[in-house]
């Protein structure tokens, strides 16, 4: 008889994480991967150039990624000891979940809120390490309901979760209202600013964490280069905080956090940063151009500050999804809901257009 392994409480009632599908398309279609949100432009020359040139990979690289931090640091004025590297940004918020919340020293659970929908892995992450997920709904056009997260808070609360942009809906918090909602909040509360998509703000009064977190030490923003950057396959993330907010997190940060060769491009992708921010440019300006199309077409949809536009179709995201891949387009659905289209390359965004015309028909 095969022995059983018992399994820990509560695993198995995670859902595991769905990452987007490839497309595949119809013969002489080109296909386009719009499920990912991933930058549809390659990384910079010198940065691929850096890549090709990394060598000594049968060595460890720095136990504490110290060249990616004084990168960051360099890049944003800060300290190299208020950064926190980690393979790609949810890494880093799971290792700062895992080191503030939990069982509970009394054996109750641990609570963190977040605004919802929103990033999937957050309740993945969130139940991972016993914690208790707390979700939040977002107002009817997609943004978090700062009032009611609020609310929301309680005795058990360790952490709150903003995402800006939201993923998947797209509005970018307004800094006054987020500030006022940090104020608010018992200063015991970790507050963690999700901005894996901050490159692609264009509201004037969008949200300062820097600013935020040099106010606030329970302030803490994490970020990616695998959106802006282009990084997306190597995997490289970091948090700027407070120094001793970090401390506790070091002690279940892994060695060696990130790749000797992911560490060398990002490096050299954040010392060309001005650069990579005229190549985000460029997907605002594609996605301005989406978000135009819905507009002429009448078609609703939350305002769109990240790489993606959200489709709230509700019970018709699976149809949408579905002709969208028969035009050789891949897309997120979320069943229920709505579709996440990520914006791609000038082709990809006429022939979205192309299936909602023949989507609004139907």
């Amino acid at each position: 008889m095969t022995a059983v392994i018992p399994v820990r409480h509560g695993i198995l009632d995670i859902p595991r994480y769905r990452a987007g599908a490839a497309p595949a398309a119809p013969p002489g279609v080109r296909p386009h991967k719009l499920s990912s949100n991933e930058h549809f432009l390659d990384p910079l020359p010198e940065v691929l150039a850096a890549l090709a040139g990394s060598t000594g990979v049968n060595r460890y690289p720095d136990a504490t990624a110290r060249p990616l931090r004084e990168a960051v640091a360099e890049a944003f004025g800060v300290s190299a000891d208020a950064v926190l590297p980690g393979a790609g940004s949810l890494e880093v918020l799971s290792r700062i979940l895992q080191a503030y919340t939990g069982g509970g020293a009394d054996g109750e659970a641990d609570e963190v809120v977040f605004a919802w929908r929103s990033f999937e892995a957050y309740p993945i992450a969130i139940a991972a390490v016993g914690a208790t997920p707390r979700p939040v709904a977002l107002t009817p056009q997609g943004e978090h309901d700062l009032d009611a997260m609020r609310a929301a808070v309680g005795p058990r609360t360790r952490v709150v979760i903003l995402c800006s942009p939201n993923n998947p809906t797209g509005p970018a918090l307004d800094h006054a209202e987020t500030a006022d909602f940090v104020r608010a909040l018992p200063a015991d509360v970790l507050v963690v600013v999700d901005e894996a998509y901050g490159e692609f703000v264009r509201r004037p009064d969008a949200l300062d964490t820097l600013a935020l977190a040099r106010r606030h030490r329970n302030v803490v923003v994490v970020r990616t280069l695998s959106k802006a950057h282009g990084l997306a396959a190597l995997r490289v993330g970091y948090a700027i905080g407070d120094p001793d907010v970090f401390d506790p997190v070091w002690r279940v940060v892994l060695p060696f956090p990130v790749s000797a060769s992911a560490e060398v491009a990002a490096v050299a992708s954040l010392r060309a940063l001005p650069r990579v921010l005229e190549r985000a440019e460029a997907v605002v300006r594609e996605r301005e151009l989406l978000v135009d199309g819905l507009r002429e077409r009448g078609i609703g949809h939350p305002d769109a500050h990240g790489n993606f536009v959200w489709l709230p179709v509700g019970d018709r995201a699976a149809e949408l999804a579905d002709a969208a891949g028969r035009a050789g387009l891949s897309v997120r659905a979320f069943a229920g809901d709505g579709v996440r289209v990520s914006v791609g390359e000038r082709d990809a965004t006429e022939r979205t257009l192309a299936v909602l015309d023949a989507f609004s028909r139907s």
